[in-house]
């Protein structure tokens, strides 16, 4: 038997944004709310950059969770080799991996390849941005 899913938030910045946590925790509760999923407390990373200790957490419960619901999925790690480490736990667990905001959900490897174009395309924007 699952727990549902766990929900994941960051206490730092993400493509220069700051959420405050309770936002987070809103989204995340209308998201579930909206999917009919379990909505388990969530987990804040720490505010130290590249920290991902409470993501390897979370990641330890799969074999309990129906998944992580993150605010988004641009809060996933921003090195190629650790986002693909994360999609590779997930999938292998059968669980999903949601982003709110962007009210998508990965549950194959076709999912994953969606998340990675959007990648692409706000890794360009934010460049674009910077030499502007």
């Amino acid at each position: 038997m699952t727990e549902g899913c766990r929900g994941y938030i960051f206490s730092r910045p993400f493509f220069g944004e700051r959420v405050p946590q309770h936002v987070q925790n809103l989204v995340i509760r209308d998201y579930c709310a909206r999917r009919g999923l379990a909505y388990r407390l969530s987990a804040t990373e720490y505010a130290m950059p590249g920290c991902w200790m409470m993501l390897e957490g979370v990641l330890e419960e799969l074999p309990r969770l129906d998944g992580i619901v993150l605010y988004s999925l641009f809060q996933l790690p921003e090195r190629d080799a650790a986002r693909q480490a994360v999609y590779r736990r997930v999938l292998a667990a059968g669980a999903g991996l949601h982003g709110a905001v962007e009210d998508f959900a990965v549950h194959s490897a076709d999912d994953v390849r969606r998340v990675e174009d959007l990648w692409l395309v706000r890794r360009f924007l934010a460049r674009t941005e910077q030499e502007s």
